[in-house]
């Protein structure tokens, strides 16, 4: 077994390939609240509508993982729920990221369950037993290597389901129709930051004026090191907090794109104030598909921060800090 961080999440190339590979044909399902984008082997397939989007492909046996960068994944697998298959003995499994998981996700293969085989295989948390971990933990690591298909099933979080005839399956995101419920931890006073828009430290993220009331703009600013300038936040689920103060970042009642920043009291449990911070440097609001944007990338002073819907490798959404 290779380590965990050895592994590519976004390929089967690890894997020792069979010399001839069928076709299968793979539904995938989207019963999120929002739209997602699809990706298929790290190639990003376009959008699916929210509550009942969904596309048909007729693929190879290894296409690559499946998965979706909404509501705080990554486009490198991290925070991200992803379906994986393996060769002409229909292997098919989970992985999912114990820190964070973006979607409940599950695999249904279109032959009847006989004997232990083709049964659906389905994660709505990230602690069930019915997935790989992508980190260390006490359940197995993802497969790096499949044994031959025998007359007993295998162990879940390993399922099969071989046929004779043309095979199938059925890939749902939210297959319970709503986003995995997150935790967070109380924030740390040493977690204290500035926060930069994409690297650049001469700019800083700052409440207009440092004037400390609810409904205060907050915008991009030259660094001075003011208690304006500095926030509590860490990876992963969040607030984006000003130190010593009990006003957050929010996103206002209707988030969208395009909608101002602001500080506001802060609230457990409220939307507007829950943020994920990627491993690719982007605040996400939870659940909602818009991240932190620099209005235009423009850096003036005062130029007020807004929401705006993610998308990969836009560094006016890439934020980075300093302590």
């Amino acid at each position: 077994m290779l380590p965990v961080a050895t592994l590519s999440f976004l390929s089967l190339s690890l894997l020792s390939l069979p010399a001839l590979a069928a076709d299968r044909v793979y539904k995938v399902v989207n019963r999120c609240p929002e739209d997602i984008p699809l990706y298929i082997g790290g190639e990003l397939q376009g959008n699916l509508p929210a509550k009942g989007g969904s596309v048909t492909k007729t693929l190879s046996d290894l296409p690559g993982f499946f998965y979706t960068t909404a509501n705080g994944g990554n486009v490198n697998g991290a925070g991200t729920a992803l379906a994986g298959f393996y060769g002409n003995d229909d292997y098919y499994y989970l992985v999912v990221d114990p820190a964070h998981m973006n979607t409940g996700i599950s695999i249904t293969p279109v032959q009847v369950p006989s004997k232990g085989f083709c049964g659906t295989a389905s994660c709505t948390t990230a602690n069930c037993t019915t997935a790989f971990q992508k980190l260390p933990t006490s359940f197995p690591s993802p497969p790096t290597s499949f044994p031959a298909i025998t007359e007993s099933a295998p162990i879940v979080p390993l399922y099969a389901c071989p046929s004779e005839s043309d095979m199938g399956y059925l890939i749902e995101f939210c297959p319970g129709g709503v986003f995995p419920p997150q935790t967070t931890s109380p924030l740390s006073p040493s977690q204290t930051v500035a926060i930069h828009p994409n690297g650049n430290t001469a700019k800083c993220v700052d409440v207009r004026g440092a004037i400390f009331l609810n409904g205060t703009p907050v915008q991009i600013h030259d660094c001075n090191k003011t208690a304006a300038q500095k926030w509590v936040v860490r990876r992963g689920d969040t607030k984006v907090q000003l130190k010593g103060t009990n006003f957050c970042l929010d996103a206002g009642l209707s988030p969208a794109n395009g909608v101002g920043m602001k500080i506001w009291t802060c609230h457990d449990n409220l939307p507007a104030q829950a943020w994920y911070y990627t491993e690719d440097n982007r605040i996400a609001l939870a659940g909602k598909g818009l991240c932190l944007d620099l209005p235009n990338g423009v850096l003036t002073n005062s130029n007020q921060l807004q929401t705006w819907k993610c998308t990969d490798k836009d560094n006016f959404q890439v934020w980075t800090t300093t302590s």
